[in-house]
């Protein structure tokens, strides 16, 4: 019997999928227990980038399903949250609460440009504006501290404006709308890194924020390597049922061999 064929027949399907995605995600698992038919699962790296390089590559569809098999919850925003153009991003949320309050003060909202600075790279900016889908959160001048910080991207539960120059820069933001007004004078700062009801779904600082064309996921992070562990199997499963439905031109059989819809 080759190494290939001994290895193969003592690995799950999970494990032989985790063993596949640590080639194309650059080192998130220790391979030595798949790689040696070990019994223990090879576990994720929660440090760092490299759990973030996984959810970079797993579709956030895959990522929404796997938190609710393994949560029963659904943590993922409505059909409202878009993004300004198509765009892929995963990075840690820091928080920013607004509270809408009429106000003459210059310092309102200085808080939410503080939160920005002490930002690191791979952050992602959750921001929540009180009643604010008319209400622009952030726009350019936000947006090149972020870019220039190196964060993931912007989540907005209000509207976004200087969306020609964000476009420019390819600093990606997903928002309620694209709106041409402002939140000086009209808001003022409620805090950041606080827990957080974004479009309906509770972020708290830290907590995994993935993106991509089909919405935005929030995975809280004490959950985050097992469901990202699920996740890259859900996608291994989908994409290998493609060219099988093709090839028998039925879905029923892809169902059946694969068990993923």
């Amino acid at each position: 019997m080759t190494l290939r064929s001994s290895v193969s027949s003592r690995l799950s399907i999970r494990r032989m999928v985790v063993l596949a995605l640590l080639v194309l995600t650059g080192g998130l698992l220790i391979a030595h227990a798949a790689i040696t038919g070990s019994s223990q699962q090879a576990p994720f790296t929660a440090v760092g980038t490299d759990m973030l390089e996984g959810y970079r590559h797993v579709e956030v569809a895959s990522v929404s399903d796997a938190l609710e098999q393994l949560t029963g919850r659904k943590m993922y925003m409505s059909h409202r949250m878009r993004p300004i153009f198509p765009t892929k991003f995963a990075g840690y949320a820091v928080t920013v609460l607004l509270k809408k309050e009429e106000n003459n003060d210059p310092n309102a909202l200085n808080g939410m440009l503080t939160a920005i600075d002490e930002g690191s790279k791979d952050s992602v900016y959750v921001m929540v504006v009180e009643d604010g889908a008319e209400i622009a959160g952030m726009g350019g001048l936000m947006g090149t501290a972020m870019y220039a910080r190196e964060y993931a991207g912007a989540v907005i539960d209000g509207g976004v404006r200087d969306v020609a120059y964000l476009k420019k820069i390819g600093f990606p933001v997903y928002a309620l709308g694209i709106v041409p007004s402002t939140s000086v004078h009209h808001y003022r700062f409620g805090g950041a890194n606080i827990p957080v009801k974004c479009d309906g779904v509770e972020v708290k600082a830290g907590d995994i924020i993935a993106a991509d064309q089909d919405g935005v996921v929030v995975v809280p992070k004490a959950e985050a390597a097992k469901v990202l562990e699920l996740a890259l199997e859900l996608d291994f499963k989908e994409h290998s049922m493609y060219p099988y439905i093709e090839k028998l031109k039925s879905i029923v059989e892809g169902v059946k061999k694969f068990g993923r819809l």
